[in-house]
């Protein structure tokens, strides 16, 4: 379902379609089985690409030649334990999907959580039954396939992206092997028409500027609409000394399926643990949260989030203020995402100019914030990583 990508290249010929359908096998990396990388086509440079058929991922070595492993090879695959099979009409009360990525800020030493968050109830308004993330989830259910529909980790943190950002996604399919299309990293914030399929390693023209999600297909068969949000009626105020477990802090993000009738609550989602390895004491979102008397932004939070997965911006998200007022500044619309040298000041109109070694950023002062939290913390927070590639033009 997963795509690596869309840099240009020119379509495969029949005899390397013929060759891809029979495979070869390369070396094996300890975390995953074999490669199987085959040729798809030519570069511009008139030399051989290569694609990994079980991995989806780019596997040309330098000089056009078949390199001993594709980029995706250290990835674990998803084995069937790593699936949820959810039936939509088994839970009359309401059903709730998210991408799920690490929190902004974390104190515990829980592990890292990402893939697909769910939700599930039995009865509306009673306890939910189902409350934990999984990397993949099978669909079933009726008006779906008999088979089911497969919804993966990548899908939905790449869902979460393009809805914080304020884009609309589309099915798209590969137009050569039929393969639903995702888009990742800067594709995912960036419409186009020309995709890299991952299916087959090709490269297709799609019938409109889009962005493409296999979700939405979910979505569409479904007949979801989009649902209803509300700013969270909670308010919080509390002290880190209070909960030595550790507390984790999300920005809330639409869920990508909702059959709840109640509207979904926004804002900024919290969990505080007063024991280690305990169940949060707190676990649920505000409209407001004060922790050690300073104030969270809602937005900037979300927005701190969904840069954090999109790996080629990756250190360009850094706290700057203007020199001449001291208003911090805060990278909002196409300026979130795209690293700039150049920043006006919206309260003086001062230009301000990084001082770092990189010159084109993109400004966030929640990591101000965050610090100030961690200076009163009670151990450090910790760094997690996704591990996400980039995939740029």
């Amino acid at each position: 379902m997963s795509k690596i990508g869309d840099r240009k290249g020119l379509r495969g010929s029949p005899r390397d379609a013929q060759r891809a359908s029979r495979g070869s096998i390369s070396s094996q990396t300890p975390e995953s089985t074999f490669c199987r990388i085959v040729p798809v086509g030519k570069r511009r440079d008139g030399g051989t690409r290569f694609w990994c058929l079980l991995h989806k991922a780019d596997a040309t070595a330098k000089y056009g030649r078949a390199a001993d492993h594709c980029r995706y090879a250290h990835f674990p695959q998803i084995n069937d334990k790593d699936i949820l099979t959810l039936d939509v009409n088994a839970y009359p009360g309401g059903i709730a999907l998210w991408g799920a990525v690490p929190a902004v800020y974390d104190t515990t030493r829980l592990p890292l959580d990402r893939g697909i968050h769910v939700h599930t109830r039995e009865q509306p308004g009673r306890e939910k039954w189902t409350d934990r993330t999984y990397r993949c989830v099978r669909l079933i259910g009726e008006p779906l396939p008999n088979e089911g529909v497969l919804v993966s980790e990548l899908d939905a943190i790449y869902y979460m992206v393009s809805s914080v950002f304020g884009y609309e996604m589309k099915h798209v399919t590969c137009s050569y092997c039929g393969d639903s299309h995702l888009d990742k990293d800067w594709f995912s914030i960036h419409p186009h028409r020309r995709h890299l399929c991952a299916g087959c390693g090709r490269t297709f023209r799609g019938t409109e500027i889009a962005i493409g999600n296999p979700i939405c297909r979910v979505r569409e068969l479904l007949g979801c609409r989009t649902h209803k949000l509300k700013s969270a009626p909670k308010k919080l105020e509390i002290r880190q000394a209070d909960y030595p477990g550790g507390i984790q802090i999300w920005g809330s993000n639409p869920a990508f399926l909702w059959t709840a009738k109640r509207s979904e609550e926004e804002g900024i989602h919290v969990h505080a643990f007063t024991v280690d390895g305990s169940e949060p004491e707190k676990n649920d979102t505000y409209s407001e949260v004060i922790i050690d008397g300073i104030r969270l932004d809602a937005s900037m939070v979300r927005t701190l989030m969904a840069q954090n997965a999109l790996p080629h911006i990756a250190e360009r998200v850094v706290a700057i203020s203007c020199n001449a007022c001291g208003k911090p500044w805060f990278a909002t619309g196409n300026s979130a995402f795209t690293p700039s040298n150049a920043h006006s000041c919206s309260r003086c109109g001062r230009i301000l100019r990084s001082t770092s070694r990189l010159r084109r950023i993109i400004g966030n002062p929640l990591l101000t914030v965050l610090d100030q939290l961690a200076a009163q913390a009670l151990r450090a927070p910790q760094k997690h990583d996704l591990g996400l590639l980039p995939e740029t033009i």
